[in-house]
């Protein structure tokens, strides 16, 4: 069974820091981009970052020069540093796994979830 699971989140002063980590199991995440993506109360689930298995990042303008996604391919992680957060932040983070473009063919066309976890930035 495929899991993600987030951890990390809680609630900042605007202006803070906050790490997101994801741990996945269940499959060979090397052949996975791996993302994060939130969702703010009354909006749409927006990507946040991704990275991809080759190590290319891609950012939502929004986090550019504030966000930091990485991944540590042999422990099967994927975080997300957090800084000069924003009340705007404030959101469910979601952990995502996709199969790569690289990926072979058993692992085409699969993507994977984590529950989430909440981060709010307020005074």
């Amino acid at each position: 069974q495929v899991q993600l699971v987030e951890s990390g989140g809680g609630l900042v002063q605007p202006g803070g820091s906050l790490r997101l980590s994801c741990a996945g199991s269940g499959t060979i995440f090397n052949f996975f981009d791996m993302g994060w993506y939130r969702q703010a109360p009354g909006k749409e689930r927006e990507l946040v970052a991704v990275i991809t298995s080759d190590g290319s990042t891609n950012y939502h303008n929004s986090v550019k020069g504030r966000f930091t996604i990485s991944r540590v391919n042999a422990k099967n992680t994927v975080d997300l540093q957090m800084n000069s957060l924003r009340p705007e932040d404030t959101a469910v983070y979601y952990c995502n796994a996709e199969t790569s473009g690289t990926a072979p063919p058993t692992f085409y066309g699969l993507e994977y979830w984590g529950k989430g976890t909440t981060v709010t930035v307020s005074s």
